[in-house]
């Protein structure tokens, strides 16, 4: 039976994780920041145009119902 890994386990693994990835961490880092910004960025975006198309639909809804005498 496989179980997770205790505490000296995991550790290990991060001792070995920082010598293999160690040098090239600084970078993975700053790229994936830079690909969350992006993420929220377009996130933003999206929000903003669902918006602008709530509006337009409350919009048509308000011209059906508008009745004239």
């Amino acid at each position: 039976m496989i179980s997770m890994p205790g505490t000296w386990e995991w550790i290990a693994i991060v001792i070995v994780f920082f010598i293999i990835f160690g040098k090239k961490l600084p970078g993975m880092m700053r790229t994936a920041g830079k690909s969350i910004a992006e993420f929220k960025k377009g996130f933003k975006g999206v929000e903003e145009k669902l918006s602008d198309i709530k509006e337009v639909k409350q919009d048509i809804d308000n011209i059906k119902n508008f009745k004239i005498g």
